[in-house]
């Protein structure tokens, strides 16, 4: 399908279509699709647009992921297909690893998930088939599955349109969570520690671009990010945002560019 440039939601349509073909392919599942149309909702109430408030997250995460021992970036099918290349560079750039982490798991899905990575430079896939043989306590869903060399012993796993019941669990057991979350009251973002308020789509270039950046600067630096980063905070501006466009929507009758 092609879509005119000159449609006002032309680049949430360009998304639909990615997650369509990534539907069809059986990357991604129907809840999946459910899960896009919501954040689509958020992403027009922050004005579809990468706010200074998540530049500042994604600085904030850039370091907590610099920092990091054991980094690993979580996958899921809807990031599968909309981040493929951004997700590699990430791994490359923070020398961290790539662990596809289901919800709805099912072995043509682990691998499907893999093959698009390959396809995008990954050098190694954990967590799909047998090598997802661990089990992390706090878990009911397939989500428990998870591979030793990655989310099993990792310190700080980026966790991309997740839900939130998995940021909690993750917090529990001791590591660092970095989300991102197009919903500011989500129990992803309220739990996580540092909360990326953006769609993927910008947020993932953003935080590969944040990585390259800041990696050859001193440990100190990154620990001084970190330090004065405060998410609780940045929800809140995110809301004030929201609650503020809101408010402008409504003085527009409705329509607001």
């Amino acid at each position: 399908m092609k879509i005119p440039s000159s449609h006002p939601r032309a680049e949430s349509l360009r998304i639909r279509e990615i997650l369509k073909k990534g539907f069809d392919e059986g990357i991604v599942i129907a809840q999946g699709l459910i899960a896009q149309g919501r954040g689509e909702t958020f992403d027009y109430l922050i004005g579809e647009r990468t706010t200074p408030i998540a530049i500042s997250s994604i600085r904030a995460a850039a370091a907590y992921l610099l920092i990091a021992k054991r980094p690993v970036i979580s996958v899921n099918g809807n990031i599968a297909v909309l981040s493929p290349k951004e997700i590699v560079e990430l791994a490359n750039s923070i020398g961290g690893k790539i662990e596809v982490n289901l919800f709805h798991r099912s072995a043509k899905r682990e691998l499907l998930i893999k093959k698009r990575l390959l396809i995008n430079g990954a050098k190694d896939v954990l967590g799909v088939g047998n090598s997802a043989s661990a089990n992390l306590s706090g878990f009911e869903s397939h989500r428990r599955k998870v591979d030793p060399r990655g989310i099993l012993v990792a310190d700080t796993v980026l966790v991309p349109l997740e839900d939130g019941d998995r940021t909690l669990n993750l917090r529990k057991v001791g590591k660092l969570v970095i989300a991102i979350d197009l919903n500011p009251l989500s129990r992803t973002a309220q739990t996580a520690t540092v909360t990326i308020v953006d769609n993927v789509v910008r947020a993932m270039p953003l935080l590969v671009k944040e990585t390259n950046s800041l990696k050859n600067e001193s440990i100190d630096k990154l620990e001084r990010i970190v330090k004065e980063f405060d998410n609780k905070s940045n929800l809140q501006k995110c809301i004030s945002h929201i609650s503020k466009r809101l408010v402008q929507i409504s003085a527009s009758n409705g329509v607001l560019k």
